[in-house]
Formats: C-alpha cells, structure tokens, sequence
C-alpha cells in the first residue's frame, strides 16, 4: 500500500519537477538559467526517483524473491529493519530531509541578513544530520535490530522525527515572520499585489511538510504501521513542497517583468517628451537589478530572496 501511495504522490512530483524546469528554463539564456535552483530540483527528483526503485525492489524481493522462504513470510521480511533494502530507503530520506532543510535555512538567511538568526536551526540542522546517520546505522544489517519500534532503533527515529519538525517549523516561521514584517511596511500595491501569494505558498509548503511529519511521528508512537506508509510518503511531499515554491516564485517574477515592460514601454512619444522636462520622484521604483518593483531597502531584500529561491 505504501508503495502504490508513493507512486501516485511521485506521479505529481514529476509533474510539478517538470513544470519547475519549464519556469525557470523557457525563453531563457543558459546564463540567465537560475542554477541553484535546476541543481536543487534536481536533486530532489533524483533523491525521489531513487527511493521509488529501491521502494520497488523491497516490494518484488519480499513478495516473490526472499518473502516466500524468509522466516515469517512477506510480513517478516518486510518488518526485519535489518534488510539492505530499508536501510537503503532510510539513508534516501535522511538526505531528502537534510536537502530541504537546508534550502529553508538558507532563505531564512538571505531574507534576515544576519548570521546570528541561523545559528539555533544550523545546530538543530547538524542534529537532524546525526540523528540521521545514527538511525541508518541503527538498521544496519550488521546490527541486531528486528524491529522498527524496539529499543535499538526506537530512540533515533524519534530523535530524528522530533528535530525535524522543530527545525522546519523554526526556519519556515522566521522566514514568513520577516516578509511579513516587511511586507507590512510596503504600501505598493503592485509589490502588496504579489508577495502575499508568495508568503502564502510558504506557509502552505511549511505546513504540509510538518504535517506529514506528525502523521509519522504519531504512527511511531502508536507502533502502528500506518508508520511505514507515511515514512515513505515524506520523500514525494517534500519534493512537491518544494516544486510549489519554486513554480510560484518564478511565476511571480514572470508577472512582475510583463508589468514592467507594460509600465516601461506604454508611453509614447509625447509622454517621454514631457517626463525628460518634468521629470518627478516616482513612488514605486522599477529595479533592474532584480527585475521587481523596488519601494525601499527592506523590499528590495526580500524580492531579491523571493526571486532566488535557493
């Protein structure tokens, strides 16, 4: 079941991978091409395609290959952490988490400017990564480990759970914390106009992440194997947490360069004319730099954090 689940939730990951490289590719120079973020998409769709095959691969080895003559059948193969296949899909999540993770904490410092703010999610971020590799090395076939919710691997699951959560729910409130802030002291309408859909998506991508997190967490709890589905589920979501940003930050931008082309190139000849001997401090400033109506200083950090995703 958690394999089908998977699969259709990777189904939209591919699409949404996809539409993120058209956005952020289409009509565009191969040096105008935001690398940082091709690299990171892609990362996360290979991360997300490799734990579909390994998905796969347990699925036929404990169904035909190794369930039929395995001690307790399919279900113990299946339960029996010390499997290559397991450990294999957990070390896939642990680096998918660390990715994400990653991306959220580096926005928090582009939009903050200011190391200090990082500190406390880059310590719990190294944690997140110890944890990681102790859980995977708690799986280890070399262990004695046969249970997922015994005591040898219990702990660093809950562990790694735990600081997950509170890593990304830290880095996503700070982020929207400051473009709200800022946000609130912009009076331009047009800027108004396109930033809130931008802290919405946020906040919409943070939440979602952090709801399957506690779906995983609560299932571990309970030992029940609803634990096994969601701990496969989390490598598509957070790809498509992600995807989301990223397509709607790039359409933003698209939005924001068609209006100042519009508001560029709609006057004629008579209006340039009369601007060159009248000229006037406009209220709402055209940025080239970032290709985004700039209103002030605080704005143009967040467009210009807005508009980078990674």
């Amino acid at each position: 079941m958690s394999t089908v689940l998977e699969g259709i939730l990777y189904g939209f990951s591919v699409l949404m991978f996809i539409g993120t490289m058209w956005t952020f590719t289409y009509k565009q120079r191969i040096r105008d091409i935001n690398r940082p973020v091709v690299v990171v998409a892609t990362l996360l769709f290979v991360l997300s395609t490799a734990h579909m095959i390994v998905g796969i691969i347990r699925l036929q080895d404990g169904l035909t290959k190794y369930g039929v003559t395995f001690h307790g059948g399919p279900a113990g193969f299946f339960a029996d952490v010390t499997q290559q296949t397991f450990a294999t899909k957990n070390t896939i999540i642990t680096l998918q988490t660390l990715l994400g993770d990653g991306v959220v904490i580096y926005r928090c410092y582009v939009v903050w400017q200011s190391v200090w703010i990082i500190i406390l999610p880059c310590m719990m971020w190294c944690g997140v990564a110890a944890f990681g590799i102790c859980m995977v090395y708690a799986q280890a076939p070399t262990t004695d480990a046969k249970n997922v919710f015994g005591n040898e691997t219990g702990h660093w699951i809950t562990a790694f759970l735990s600081l997950t959560l509170a890593t990304n729910l830290l880095s996503s409130g700070l982020l929207a914390y400051r473009i709200w802030t800022i946000e609130r002291n912009v009076s331009g309408a047009y800027t108004t106009n396109i930033k809130i859909p931008i802290l919405r998506v946020l906040i919409d991508a943070a939440l979602l992440y952090s709801a399957a997190l506690c779906a995983s967490q609560v299932c571990f709890a309970l030992s029940n194997n609803g634990f096994y589905v969601m701990g496969d589920l989390i490598v598509p979501v957070i790809s498509i947490a992600f995807y989301m940003v990223f397509i709607r930050v790039s359409i933003s931008k698209n939005v924001m360069e068609c209006l100042e082309t519009t508001v560029c190139g709609g006057l004629n000849e008579s209006d340039r004319r009369f601007s060159l001997r009248c000229p006037v401090q406009p209220s709402v400033q055209i940025g080239h730099k970032d290709d985004i109506l700039l209103t002030d200083r605080d704005s143009r950090k967040m467009d210009a954090t807005l508009f980078t995703p990674v």
